[in-house]
């Protein structure tokens, strides 16, 4: 393989940066529940009584990852970066209400032409950025064509051609190519003011939402405070204080009372301080590993100009030990074993979604599987494991050693598949290494958003995260016509039929190609102080912040 420099996960993510938002709540898997009557607090919580809650003011812990690198600017990555989530210190065009269904943020009306080339978009007229001056159609082309141009975004428009203001409150989107995927980048991208954006945007943003940015610290904290003139109806939580900090630093802060909702895992779950419900929120956040469906005599796959990287997989290249892989995990009891039941077994990228197959869905069976292998020509060795033709059936798992949760999955997973005489190693390793094997070797990645653009992007064959290597015509066909459909509804049934179609026999799912094993959806946990009242969540994206807030301005204390 050549030389190169490894590129980032951003890179590969930025049809990612699409994320909140579908037409249809009907099968969601979201929402939060709280658990009552907790564990005693650990040993040294200080009983949970270093402070009490401050009224109009909540403290939240978040993930040091979840900080945003470039600053609250939407033409990088704030909102519609990695991990999706509303904006809050800007306004959106469009948003998504509980149900995930889209509402009118800044926009009065919009539609698209019958040959799916333009949008046009209304927008209010008595909506002014807090540095007072007016919000204006320009402003809205200003930051789509921002986004369009700039080499730093994450959000994808790339199905954009350019944004033009016909007046004051009217904006055209102007397509290169029909894609209803559009609204869901539109509903986390916030509008910025022309005539205020810089160089230093990110850390002094001006902006015409919920709330202002009052301070940031980089690497500590960050402090918001409701924006007086916003438009829309009156934030409950007047200040809200976000403070960055590892899993542990985050427990301790629960448990001395200085944080007032704190983020945690399920190993620490079984101890919620004194003072504290846990409360658990439903996720589309999937743990899945991707396998390499060519053979090793694939050859490189170049990314980006000069940058190669190794690909194919001399055992997952054969669609028996994919399918046996599907058909021969018992998803439930690794939930139990790593996760403390804190998840649900995971099927797709989307799970619960309008869009997502039920074709995707299997139920644990080891014979099952393990007639698939023996019909295969695999045969059981003397060590137990498989063997065709002189190749074991043996493979390395990489995951971020970073991770604990990826690890335990990993090491679970390795474990089940030796009863089918499959021998896993897991490998932890850096994102960089990892990013050079991940056409050779299977990966435990996390994916997940509310819409269906992660469906399309590791499925599609030229999709950023086709990591399976996995081409098909009729495939290809399907998603290319779900984004071409007029309305997103129209999409769906194109988007089920890329994962399996009866007629054709075609698709990803476990029947078909079986491209990946998926595992589990994650449950985010999070330490809440009793007395607050957090509002109803829409099912948390791939990414334990921000999403948490989307509407922290309906939060209150009872």
């Amino acid at each position: 393989m050549a030389s190169t420099t490894p590129i980032t996960r951003r890179s590969f993510m930025r049809a990612a940066a699409c994320a909140a938002g579908a037409l249809s709540a009907g099968a969601l898997m979201g929402g939060c529940a709280r658990q009552d009557d907790p564990a005693p607090a650990t040993s040294g919580s200080g009983e949970g009584s270093g402070s009490s809650a401050t009224p109009g003011q909540v403290v939240i812990t978040m993930t040091p990852g979840s900080e945003p690198a470039g600053g609250f600017d939407p033409l990088v990555g704030w909102g519609a970066g990695e991990h999706v989530h509303e904006p809050l210190v800007q306004s959106t065009l469009i948003t998504t209400d509980d149900n995930l269904e889209f509402v009118n943020d800044l926009a009065t009306s919009y539609g698209c032409s019958d040959d799916g080339m333009t949008w046009t978009f209304t927008i209010r007229d008595d909506v002014r950025f807090t540095d007072g001056e007016p919000l204006t159609a320009a402003d809205v082309a200003f930051t789509v064509n921002g986004i369009v141009n700039g080499e730093a975004a994450e959000a994808d428009l790339s199905m954009v051609q350019e944004a033009v203001a016909l007046d004051d409150v009217t904006v055209e989107l102007r397509m290169r190519r029909p894609n209803n995927a559009l609204l869901y980048t539109l509903a986390v991208v916030g509008i910025v003011p022309e005539h205020a954006y810089g160089p230093d945007y990110g850390a002094h943003p001006i902006g015409s939402g919920r709330y202002l940015l009052e301070q940031w610290d980089r690497g500590q904290q960050v402090i918001l405070r409701a924006n007086p003139d916003y438009y829309g109806e009156k934030p409950l939580m007047e200040r809200v204080i976000i403070l960055f900090m590892e899993e542990d630093a985050s427990l301790a802060a629960a448990q001395s009372g200085t944080a007032d909702v704190a983020y945690t895992s399920a190993s620490l779950a079984g101890g919620v301080p004194a003072g504290y419900d846990l409360l658990v929120c439903g996720t589309v956040d999937s743990r899945g590993i991707s396998l390499p469906t060519v053979g090793p005599d694939h050859g490189p796959v170049v990314i980006e100009g000069d940058m190669a990287y190794s690909a194919g997989n001399a055992v997952t290249s054969d669609v028996a030990v994919r399918r046996a892989l599907n058909y021969g995990i018992d998803r439930d009891l690794m939930i139990d074993n790593v996760l403390a039941g804190y998840g649900s077994p995971a099927y797709s990228v989307s799970d619960g979604m309008p869009w997502s197959s039920e074709a995707m869905r299997v139920e644990t069976d080891v014979e099952a599987a393990a007639a698939l292998l023996d019909a295969a020509g695999w045969v059981p060795g003397a060590d137990g494991v498989r063997v065709r033709d002189g190749v074991r059936c043996a493979f390395d798992l990489y995951y971020s050693a970073g991770d604990s949760t990826r690890q335990a999955l990993a090491y679970d997973f390795a474990e089940q598949c030796a009863a089918l005489g499959i021998a896993v190693s897991p490998r932890g390793a850096s994102w960089d290494d990892i990013y050079l094997r991940q056409y050779a070797d299977p990966v435990l990645w996390g994916w997940g958003s509310n819409s269906p653009v992660e469906l399309y992007e590791l499925t599609y064959s030229d999709g950023w995260g086709n990591y399976a290597l996995y081409e098909s015509p009729e495939v290809d066909a399907a998603l290319a016509a779900a984004q071409a459909q007029p309305t997103v509804e129209a999409s769906y049934p194109f988007y089920q039929r890329a994962q399996w179609d009866p007629e054709t026999r075609t698709g990803v799912a476990p029947e078909g190609a079986a491209t990946w094993v998926w595992l589990a959806n994650v449950d985010h946990l999070y330490f809440e102080r009793e007395g607050l009242v957090v509002a109803a969540q829409k099912p948390h994206p791939h990414g334990h912040g921000w999403s948490l807030v989307n509407n922290i301005d309906r939060w209150s204390w009872a």
